[in-house]
Parts: structure tokens; sequence; C-alpha cells
């Protein structure tokens, strides 16, 4: 990959390990509920539950990630969090037939396995701050050709063991948490262990409360709000999709090869984003705008065509939606929060995962009641209101933006 020569050694170490990182850890997800499902003999209702656990203890991990990057240090947050989560998988397959063990263990994973991800974004940006909107879709790209290795994997792996995909998991965290002591030592040895520019040196961090610095509404509220409603609607395809596929009584791998799709979407689709961001969206917050319209098209797809095409074409849709927010909102907080940036990008995390708690419940009861139709209904309503959102959020932020796209770059609000 010629595209490649143009980054340092350090990032292409970075992106092979975020790479195997995501491999192992979308040997998962997409399993939890049919394993729920399937293994345990369990309703959607219950499946449904055990998201909502393992999500609010990703919304803990959110806030607690972005709240101590500067008080423990990043080496010690992201290693400890990523072992920890290792930790947890590897004890999934003990404990799983005690319904409560595996419910609480599902939800100390989703605890720190969100607690590392503020502080890696807000490393990256730190660190690489002059390329980190292009570094952002990078790193982006590289974990989701992991999601398309770990995903195409899945529906196989379930035909053989579960448990074998928790294990995967735990491999790969652990991998990834002696990766960053590893590298992050070396970084501690060069610059010390403040990982910010000399210029963002005085911040508001110091300065302000964090009552003072969640008084700035504008900068996150309705950013958050937008991802909140996305990642509501996006429940569909683990509360969804995929027990409609078990139910009509399809392979398992078809549900995998939806994901695979998404996987290889998000690596040949490149330059179709590209266009767009050249063209009709070229600030992050239009491609946040521009986002959520394509979700609410893919899910109103789902809506209308309840069958195996149909989820093809909502997968492409959406995927092009994942590819144009994915990158936008941390690189849009690290652009304008200064050195308060992981305290926003957890704060942000924190409030869009409740869209994942809210979903998967939700949408659990739906398809147990009525099945894949008002869950699909349902998520095109959310995808919509998140439009709104994102607008709000675009014209309360466009001088903020325009300053900044001329080189006046605020670290003080």
């Amino acid at each position: 990959m010629r595209w490649l020569d143009t980054y340092p050694k350090e990032i292409k170490v970075f992106l092979i390990a975020s790479l195997v990182n995501s491999t192992g850890s979308s040997l998962m997800w997409p399993l939890t509920t049919m394993y729920v499902f399937d293994e345990l003999g369990r309703n959607m209702t219950q499946a449904g539950f055990v998201i909502l656990i393992q999500s609010i203890g990703g919304i803990a991990g959110q806030l607690l990630g972005g709240a101590l990057y500067h008080r423990v240090g990043v080496k010690k947050l992201i290693v400890g969090a990523l072992l920890f989560n290792a930790l947890g998988l590897f004890t999934l397959p003990v404990i799983s037939q005690t319904w409560w063990l595996f419910v609480t263990m599902m939800g100390l994973i989703g605890l720190f396995n969100s607690m590392s991800l503020p502080a890696i974004q807000a490393f990256v940006g730190f660190r690489f701050a002059e390329r980190r909107g292009e570094l952002f879709n990078v790193i982006y790209v590289a974990q989701n050709i992991g999601v398309a290795l770990g995903t195409g994997l899945s529906g196989f792996l379930a035909d053989i063991s579960y448990h074998l995909s928790f294990i995967a998991n735990g491999i790969t965290s652990a991998g990834f948490g002696l990766y960053f002591f590893s590298y992050l030592s070396k970084v501690d040895r060069q610059q010390g262990e403040v990982y910010v520019p000399k210029k963002q040196t005085s911040s508001p961090l110091k300065k302000e409360s964090t009552w003072q610095l969640l008084l700035n509404l504008r900068l996150y509220l309705f950013l958050s709000l937008g991802t909140l409603f996305i990642l509501l609607g996006n429940s569909i395809w683990n509360t969804g999709v995929s027990p409609y596929i078990i139910s009509e009584g399809m392979e398992k791998k078809a549900y995998s090869l939806l994901w695979t799709l998404n996987g290889i979407l998000i690596f040949v689709a490149q330059p179709v984003t590209s266009f767009f961001k050249k063209t009709i969206a070229s600030t992050t917050t239009a491609q946040m705008t521009l986002s959520a319209v394509l979700y609410t098209a893919g899910f109103a797809v789902i809506s209308l065509f309840q069958h195996y095409p149909g989820m093809i074409l909502a997968m492409i849709l959406i995927t092009l939606g994942e590819m144009l927010i994915s990158p936008a909102t941390p690189a849009f907080i690290s652009d304008h929060a200064g050195k308060a940036a992981p305290f926003y990008l957890g704060v942000s995390g924190g409030i869009a995962a409740i869209g994942r708690v809210i979903g998967p419940y939700a949408m659990g009861i739906m398809f147990d009641a009525g099945g894949l139709a008002p869950v699909a209904f349902f998520a095109t309503m959310t995808a919509g209101i998140s439009i709104v959102m994102f607008i709000i959020h675009a014209r309360m932020n466009a001088a903020r933006v325009r300053a900044y796209e001329q080189g006046e770059q605020h670290t003080s609000f």
C-alpha cells in the first residue's frame, strides 16, 4: 500500500496494532445477541438487556476515560483498561452459564473497553496535531479492515464455538495493551508523560472546573445528541436484522456477510466519501449532517424492503454515512477543544453511547412484539432526528469552523 509511505514508522505500527485489535473485537460484538438468543436460549428482550448493561458500562468508561486522561496518565489509563478488558473476556467461557455473572461481566467489559477509547483518540490528536483529521480517517479505515476480517469469521466461528470468539478477542485486547505499554514507554523517555502540543499548554482545563467545561454546550451537546440518535437506530443490526435472519432460517453467515460488505466498502469506497468532502460536505459539521441523511435513507430501505437484498442496499448507504461521521466527530473536538479534548471526547462519547443503551432493549421488545417492521420504522425516525441535531450543531459552530479554516485555532471559549 503505497499511500502508507507518506506516514512515519510509528503511525504504520499503530495502524497494524489497531487492525489486529479491531479484528479480535469484531469477532465478538456481532455475536453477543446471537449467543444470548441461540446458545443461552434467552429471548430478544433478555438479549437486549445484556447489551443495555454492556452499554451502561460503556458510558461510564467513556466518561472516566476522558476525565482521567491528564490525572492518571495516558499510559496507565490505556494499558490498564485494555488488560482488564482482556481479563474479563477470558472469564466469559467459564461464567457464561450463570446468567447474572455473565451480565455483570458484560457490563465490566463495556466499562474497560470504552475507557481506552477517548484516551487513544486524544493521544492521536495531540501527538499528530498537524495531520490528525487525515489520521483519524486512516485509523478508521485500518480498524474497519479488521472489522471486515473479524465479522467475516464471526458467523463461521459461531458454528464452531462462541467461546472461541471471546478468547480471540481477549488475546487481541491483551496484545494491544502490551503494544501501547511498549510504545508509550518509549514516548515517555523521549518527551515526558504529557502529550500535548506546547502551544496548547495554557488550556482552560487548568482554569475551569468540570461544571464550567460542561456549560460550553454548543461545542459538544448537539453533536453528541446527533450521534446518540444514530447509534439508537443502528441497534437495528444486532436487535433486528440478526434475529430476523435466524428466525427466517437463513444461515448465520448471511449476517456476517453484511458486515464483511461493510468492511470492504470502508476500504474501497474512500473515493466516494472523498468526493463528498470536496463538494457538498467540506467541513466536519457538514460531514456529520450528510452522514445522518445517509443513515436515515438506509434505515428507510430496511423498513420498506424487508428482505436480504434490501439489507444489502441499506448496508451500503449506512456504511457511507459511517465513513463520514466516524472520523469527523473526534476531528471536530480535537480541532476546537484544545487541551480539554480528552474531557470532551469522553463526555460526547458517553452521551452518544446512551443510544446503545436504549436501542437494543427497546428494539428487543419491539422485535418480540412485531418482528422487524416496527424496529425498522423506529430506526428511521431516530436517524431523522439526528439530521436536525447536526444542523443545529453546524449553525451554532459556524463561526468557530470558519475561524479554524482560516488558521485561527482557538483553545479558549
